[in-house]
């Protein structure tokens, strides 16, 4: 397959339906550098996600039937190893990262060079959460993107004999479900179920081994268990997954530099439909589904992806940090009943959960203020750090001598994550105008306790579009907390920019 275009021609409003003439480079799990056919159904599932067409009557085993699209689904969509060469303006990488410095991390050193080029890149935060100090991808210049819940339930009882029900989710269908109740038995994580005889019962087991769901149905069938209930462990708390079942069944901050708070956002992860190369594999030979319902942030990566590609349709001229900002500063604090999104244990989340919260794109479109930063930018942050500056030449790419450096949190990042102790600490962000050429914002502290916020000037007014202004924020501890947690938010009236804040006492 020959790779396409480099550049496209044509302009587009910004709209689902939009002709969105750009070019996503997406590149995952199961890409090898030899070919670029999916080999299980990761590649083709994320890709249809950032940019696929309209497909009516799409589902997976009748469950989630209606028309599926991508983000943006008029992007032409490349999946290689040349996407910086060949000029793309977004890539997707739906890969997990293990936690090191950038300069040991190749993914973060090629989104470097992405970023150099004015291509924006999205990364998976991981699926290792809720634990904490678990975000993986989470240089500054990448967006970081957690997996959030959706509307979709497809929902599977169990029905106890005492009428006890308990409600979770599966995507098992069988027309022949016998209605007699079966004896429960606790199989333990039923990754052996030798010495349990579980002939004709319906087996309880915890997800707490090895082996995925799906294996842990297949041990419990060979064994010859009628069906299974698979049982969340306590830090789970109340998330469940659509997963195809073979039998009736139901089922933090960043380490390497703690003064960039992640994840940057978080966007649709759990049980999303998309197109799918071939049913499972083994699972259910009959099924004949282009489409599967999975989930993790390599779902919510794409989605992130071509909500980018639509904003540099829209905004050619904004630099990748530009999007981000626009992105994280739009976000949404609260789920479709308007109030504030929970975490996994129906708890409001924090900041270390969702980051700025949930992507928005009708309002990243038109966000009033962004936060910019160039790549050179990066280079003082990086010497921040302690890095040696051949290890800073890594990551950039070229001679660097550290002959001046910034606190990590100076970075002009659309959020604050500060380490806070007794002394007060001062940092400086400048904003871009990109709304109304006259405009005043007005600034708010909203939720932060225990540290005292000064804010100069605490009023910007802008007379041009594309001007610049710059204000500092003075943090001071009042009390002896040790977290903190709340926003900064600029307001014109019809614009609302709003920056997270965390604070912290390692």
């Amino acid at each position: 397959m020959p790779p396409p275009p480099a550049k496209w021609k044509g302009k587009c409003e910004f709209n689902y339906k939009a002709c969105n003439n750009k070019l996503i480079g997406a590149r995952n799990l199961v890409k090898t550098a030899k070919s670029p056919l999916d080999g299980d159904g990761h590649g083709t599932h994320t890709s249809s996600t950032a940019a696929g067409n309209f497909v009516v009557g799409a589902n997976f085993l009748g469950n989630a039937n209606g028309t599926a699209v991508g983000i943006a689904p008029r992007a032409h969509v490349a999946i290689y190893d040349a996407a910086i060469e060949d000029g793309v303006d977004v890539i997707s990488i739906s890969i997990g990262a293990m936690a090191v410095p950038p300069y040991e991390e190749i993914m973060a050193i090629g989104a470097y060079r992405a970023i150099e080029k004015g291509i924006f890149v999205s990364c998976s935060a991981g699926n290792s959460g809720p634990s904490s100090a678990t975000v993986e991808n989470g240089s500054p210049w990448i967006l970081t993107v957690g997996a959030s819940s959706t509307d979709r339930k497809i929902s599977a009882v169990a029905v106890l004999g005492n009428g006890a029900e308990y409600e979770g989710e599966s995507a098992f269908e069988s027309t022949n479900i016998s209605k007699k109740l079966l004896p429960l038995i606790n199989g333990g994580d039923c990754e052996s179920l030798a010495s349990i005889d579980v002939r004709g019962k319906i087996v309880l087991c915890g997800a707490v081994g090895s082996l995925s769901g799906i294996e842990i149905g297949q041990e419990v069938k060979k064994a010859g268990g009628a069906a299974m209930i698979l049982k969340n462990e306590e830090e789970q708390g109340y998330t469940t997954f659509v997963t195809v079942h073979v039998l009736p069944a139901t089922h933090g901050p960043y380490t390497i530099s703690q003064g960039i708070l992640k994840p940057d956002i978080i966007g649709p992860g759990v049980n999303i439909l998309a197109a799918w190369i071939k049913p499972p594999a083994g699972v259910i030979p009959s099924a004949t589904s282009t489409f599967n319902i999975i989930s993790g942030t390599s779902m919510s990566c794409p989605h992130l992806a071509g909500v980018a590609a639509l904003l540099k349709s829209a905004h050619p001229d904004w630099s990748p940090a530009a999007i981000k900002s626009a992105i994280m500063t739009t976000a949404d604090l609260v789920n479709l009943g308007n109030n504030p999104i929970q975490d996994e244990k129906l708890n409001p989340a924090d900041l270390l959960t969702i980051g700025s919260g949930h992507v928005n794109p009708s309002k990243a479109n038109n966000p009033g203020l962004v936060y910019d930063i160039q790549p050179q930018d990066y280079v003082p942050y990086l010497c921040g750090l302690k890095y040696t500056d051949q290890q800073v030449s890594t990551i950039v790419n070229k001679k660097v001598h550290c002959t001046s450096s910034i606190a990590e949190a100076e970075l002009n990042y659309p959020s604050f994550s500060i380490d806070l102790g007794s002394s007060a600490q001062t940092y400086t962000r400048t904003v871009t105008n990109v709304g109304e050429a006259n405009s005043t914002y007005t600034v708010e502290v909203i939720g932060v306790e225990g540290v005292v916020l000064s804010i100069k000037p605490s009023i910007l007014k802008f007379s041009a579009l594309n001007q610049k202004l710059s204000y500092e924020v003075i943090f001071k501890r009042s009390t002896s907390t040790d977290s903190s947690q709340g926003y900064i938010n600029w307001s014109s009236g019809k614009y609302s920019v709003r920056s997270p804040i965390s604070i912290f006492k390692l």
